[in-house]
């Protein structure tokens, strides 16, 4: 896919008329799922403040953010924009960084987050911003899909993603690689090398766990609701400092939706925390990320002369 069908997608998602009522079908399993979970990521916050180890403290920090890359580096910006290309052994550490987030296959996260792109924030856009800050956030995995998901969403291509053998690894073994990946590993480490108990390091994982989350829903709701447009300002997607400093770089998001093909997801700056291109960066200088695509000085100053809202 080409950055400027990214563009024109984008654009043409305005033309797609008045939003329409469905009635909401609530999937319990999955409010119970959820419930559950960040309740258990609770009791290891509470954990972590009266309990833990310090050294916990340290791999709580280390494994959200490593494991947070998984998403911004492999799903995002690699599998599902094709913004830069990686070598295998980047592949494989994004994949099992990937497997240990568990916000569902490389292939499926892909194939949304593409649908998201071409169809944002309308009915066909699985968390649609249009249906208010909790359904953007956490509430579209609560709820059965809108018809136009399935239906547009069909009209997406993931030929490509498909054909990576790391994605197809993955989505073959993934009931066996996520759960080994996501909750043993992670709990197991604190365990075994430095005697944590064993409850303890399972449930500040599960912190862990809702960090990720959060920080990643936190761009589909704040992402699109406060902050600045200063690259395109008929759009909905925000730069918001906040947004970007909790999802490492993914909250530069008016620029992104602007230049979706770009690699750092943001503009270059002093101010501009963006540590997902450093990522990426780093494994550049290494020689396993390579064709890089970033927008030009130019080209940002363009677009922010012509479509932004005065404050680049």
């Amino acid at each position: 896919m080409s950055p400027n069908e990214f563009v024109s997608n984008e654009v043409s998602t305005k033309e797609l008329g008045k939003q329409k009522n469905y009635k909401w079908e609530i999937v319990w399993f999955n409010v119970t799922c959820f419930t559950l979970i960040h309740l258990s990521g609770l009791y290891g916050v509470y954990l972590m403040l009266f309990q833990a180890k310090y050294v916990t403290l340290l791999w709580y920090v280390v494994s959200t953010i490593f494991i947070m890359m998984g998403v911004t580096a492999g799903c995002h910006r690699l599998w599902t924009h094709r913004s830069y290309k990686a070598k295998w052994p980047m592949r494989l550490i994004l994949m099992i960084l990937n497997t240990a987030a568990y916000q569902d296959t490389i292939y499926q996260w892909a194939r949304d987050h593409r649908v998201h792109h071409k169809f944002s924030d309308t009915d066909a856009d699985p968390h649609n911003a249009n249906r208010g800050f909790f359904f953007s956030h956490a509430g579209w995995l609560l709820v059965r899909k809108h018809p136009d998901i399935t239906v547009k969403g069909s009209t997406i291509d993931c030929s490509d993603i498909a054909q990576d053998p790391f994605v197809a690894f993955q989505k073959k073994w993934y009931k066996w690689l996520m759960p080994t990946f996501c909750f043993i590993i992670p709990a197991l480490i604190p365990y075994w090398f430095w005697n944590e108990t064993f409850s303890c390091a399972w449930f500040v994982n599960f912190a862990r766990y809702c960090t990720n989350l959060n920080t990643s829903w936190m761009v589909n709701s704040i992402g699109h609701i406060s902050g600045t447009k200063p690259y395109d300002k008929s759009i909905r997607p925000t730069e918001n400092y906040g947004v970007a400093m909790a999802s490492l770089g993914e909250g530069w998001h008016n620029y992104h939706h602007a230049f979706p093909w770009d690699y750092r997801a943001g503009e270059p700056g002093i101010f501009k925390v963006n540590i997902t291109t450093t990522f990426i960066n780093f494994f550049s200088f290494l020689g396993l990320a390579y064709d890089l695509k970033a927008a030009t000085p130019d080209m940002i100053k363009l677009r922010a002369t012509r479509c932004g809202d005065g404050s680049y």
